[in-house]
C-alpha cells in the first residue's frame, strides 16, 4: 500500500464530474487499498478518488459511531438519496465540516440528517446503507466530490470571504497543488 498525494482545491479533477467505474480489476483494488492508507495517514473519515487525482465515481469511508460500530467500506458508482435538509443557519459547532482538499480549514454547512447510499463494492455486489447523522454527512460530502462539488461550494453567504481569504493565504486555487499525508505538516 502507498500513501497518495491529496489534491488541493483548484485542481481541475476536484471541480469536474467523475466517470463511472467500469474496470473492477487489480488496479482498482490497489487504488482502494492506497486510498484507505492515505485516509488513515491524513487522517480522515472519507476519501473520494478525485481527491487523489483519479476521476472515478468511487469513495472510501472509515468511521466509528458513538455506539462503537465501525462503518468502513468502498462505494463504486454510488447513488445517494437524502432527506430535505433543515432550514435556518448552520451551527458553527454542530455543522462544522472539513475536507482533506482544503486541509486545516473548517466551516459550517447544513447537510441532510438522513441519506440512503446505494452503490457496488469491489466485488461488484450492490449494497444499500441507510445512514443518519454523521455517517449521512460523510456520504453526502464524498458523493459531492464525485460531482465536482467541494463542501465550501455549499456554504451560506457570508463564509465566501473567509474561504477566499484562506485559499489566497495558502496559495491554493490553482492546478497542481497537493499534499502528502505523513510527510507534509499542515497547520490546523
Amino acid at each position: 500500500m502507498a500513501v497518495l498525494p491529496i489534491r488541493i482545491t483548484g485542481d481541475s479533477v476536484l471541480h469536474s464530474v467523475a466517470e463511472e467505474v467500469t474496470d473492477f480489476g487489480d488496479s482498482l483494488h490497489t487504488l482502494v487499498d492506497d486510498m484507505f492508507e492515505t485516509m488513515r495517514e491524513a487522517p480522515g473519515v472519507g476519501l473520494a478518488a478525485p481527491q487523489v487525482g483519479v476521476p472515478l465515481r468511487l469513495f472510501v469511508y472509515n468511521w466509528t459511531d458513538d455506539e462503537g460500530t465501525l462503518w468502513r467500506g468502498v462505494a463504486a458508482n454510488p447513488e445517494l438519496w437524502i432527506s430535505p435538509p433543515r432550514t435556518g443557519e448552520a451551527d458553527e459547532d454542530e455543522d462544522s465540516e472539513g475536507c482533506l482538499s482544503l486541509p486545516g480549514e473548517r466551516f459550517p454547512v447544513i447537510r441532510s440528517e438522513r441519506a440512503i447510499l446505494r452503490a457496488v463494492g469491489l466485488d461488484r455486489r450492490p449494497f444499500e446503507i441507510v445512514a443518519d447523522g454523521w455517517l449521512a454527512r460523510i456520504f453526502q460530502h464524498e458523493f459531492d466530490h464525485l460531482n465536482g462539488v467541494l463542501y465550501v461550494d455549499r456554504l451560506e453567504a457570508g463564509y465566501d470571504k473567509a474561504v477566499a481569504k484562506a485559499i489566497k493565504k495558502q496559495g491554493w486555487g490553482v492546478p497542481g497543488i497537493s499534499w502528502l499525508p505523513g510527510e507534509d505538516h499542515l497547520e490546523d
